[in-house]
């Protein structure tokens, strides 16, 4: 099945993953409604194709070794008292 590869930042010590670009994988199946491939015209009705895509792939092309920007607030805003 096609699917999104998502490249983005891991922050290794919250475990948090930030997208930073998205692109498309194509499976070159010619029942895969997403895949340049596909057999049938628009308004196809096969109920052999795959009408789904897969679950999005996380690639961290960078790699933090910090929390992130979110954890940071949280913590600050957890060590002040302030409730939201």
């Amino acid at each position: 099945m096609c699917h999104n590869i998502i490249d983005g930042r891991y922050h290794t010590a919250c475990g948090h993953f930030y997208a930073m670009s998205t692109r498309h994988h194509d499976c070159l199946r010619p029942n895969c409604l997403f895949s340049r491939r596909h057999t049938h015209l628009t308004g196809c009705r096969s109920p052999g194709c795959v009408r789904l895509m897969a679950l999005p792939v996380r690639n961290p092309i960078r790699i933090s070794p910090t929390v992130c920007s979110d954890c940071i607030s949280r913590e600050r805003i957890g060590s002040l008292g302030v409730q939201r």
